[in-house]
């Protein structure tokens, strides 16, 4: 019974097919608008989260000066060695504990120079960053100590200015600064905001200060919690420590801002998933369109085919037969939208992230979600229609010109 019904729909639909694709056509841009937009959103989404990671787990921030909407200065006092050894010996959950100064300078090696990011620091900036070597060694705790001339280079550095040559053992010059190469950092890539992380030279903070910096200083400090130890808590103790150590009275605003990547990581996510749900719901609009078009369609085959219909009902069809028979019109012409929906949807996707750079991460549910609401938008706006055609008087629909 089911299959004939289906063949009777398919033959209606092949009578018109060009009036049956225009009906289709407002399905296939509907489910394709919802998994087009859903899947670029959860590759940005995806993109976020993973930029974030590269910069280390659970890490905090710590700079001079206030930073954030409505506020910024820039004038405070900068910390110094003794503040960082102090958030080292006071302040517990910590794994890593980085000052960090950091400038541009010129690095050279031989005939080969270039313009590179030189960070003064120490062992546990690469306990922070989540950052190995891919070769050579770190530093150590005497070379840190004595502040003597050696350094780290990123992936960058390395291939610009050694090529196929091994760069441990050789010897660069970092401004005016001559140092040795005792390790390379392996590869990290590009950063969320386009910059090349392994166009980098590293060296300990002490030679920084004496020979580049020119002063005691430190401009920022990097923390890392260890895991399962809450950043909102080491937060907390580290600003009620800095406020002691900087003498700020109760009332007044703090002279430097801790950031805390989880919130920021948190509100990041938050946000690409909020604009992903919004994109979506506005795709999903022209779904609702595409039902109309569909109903609009189908009034008018009731229209066409009157007589037709009052000749089946005379030679003993029942209302319930007529219905279905328009219905599974309604819904084959929605069912077929939607696979050729979800095909496009996925391509346009896929053409999408591989231009903006961010993974393709399909959603299994909501492909499903948009088939079986597509499915939904035949059977709710083609019953209007079938249930007109059933409910025809055979006498009258005979008599129909």
């Amino acid at each position: 019974m089911f299959g004939e019904t289906l063949k009777l729909a398919l033959r209606a639909i092949r009578r018109n097919l060009l009036r049956s694709f225009l009906t289709v056509l407002g399905v296939v841009i509907g489910v394709a608008a919802v998994i087009a937009m859903v899947t670029i959103g959860n590759g940005t989404t995806a993109q976020v989260t993973s930029e974030i990671s590269k910069l280390g787990t659970n890490l905090l921030f710590i700079r001079p000066g206030q930073f954030g909407p409505g506020r910024a200065s820039t004038d405070a006092k900068k910390f110094t060695i003794r503040d960082v050894e102090a958030i080292r010996d006071q302040i517990g959950g910590l794994r890593a504990v980085a000052p960090i100064n950091q400038s541009s300078q010129t690095v050279i090696s031989g005939g080969q120079s270039r313009q590179s990011s030189i960070i003064g620091s120490g062992a546990d900036y690469l306990v922070a960053q989540d950052w190995t070597l891919a070769g050579g060694r770190g530093f150590l705790a005497s070379e840190e100590r004595g502040g003597q001339a050696v350094c780290l280079v990123g992936e960058t550095v390395r291939l610009r200015l050694f090529g196929s040559t091994p760069a441990v053992g050789q010897t660069i010059r970092v401004g005016n600064v001559a140092c040795e190469v005792i390790g390379v950092l392996a590869k990290k890539g590009q950063s969320g905001m386009g910059n090349d992380q392994d166009d980098v030279v590293m060296m300990p903070l002490k030679v920084f200060q004496r020979r580049i910096g020119g002063s005691t200083d430190v401009s920022s400090i990097m923390l890392s919690a260890e895991n399962g130890v809450s950043t909102a808590k080491v937060q907390a103790d580290v600003e009620r420590l800095l406020r002691e150590r900087r003498k700020i009275v109760a009332g007044r605003d703090d002279d430097f801002t801790v950031n805390d990547m989880t919130q920021m990581a948190a509100t990041l996510t938050g946000t690409t998933t909020l604009m992903t749900g919004l994109l979506g719901a506005v795709a999903a609009v022209s779904l609702l369109v595409g039902g109309i078009g569909i109903m609009n369609i189908m009034l008018v085959s009731v229209t066409e085919r009157t007589r037709e219909i009052g000749i089946r009902l005379a030679i003993g069809a029942v209302e319930r037969q007529v219905l279905m028979q328009f219905l599974v019109e309604a819904v084959t012409l929605s069912v077929f939208g939607g696979i050729v929906g979800i095909a496009l949807g996925l391509a346009i996707a896929y053409g999408a992230v591989s231009l903006l750079s961010v993974p393709f991460v399909a959603s299994p549910s909501v492909i499903l979600l948009a088939f079986a609401f597509s499915a939904a938008i035949g059977m709710v706006f083609g019953y209007f229609p079938a249930r007109r055609a059933a409910q025809m008087n055979p006498i009258d629909a005979l008599r129909h010109e």
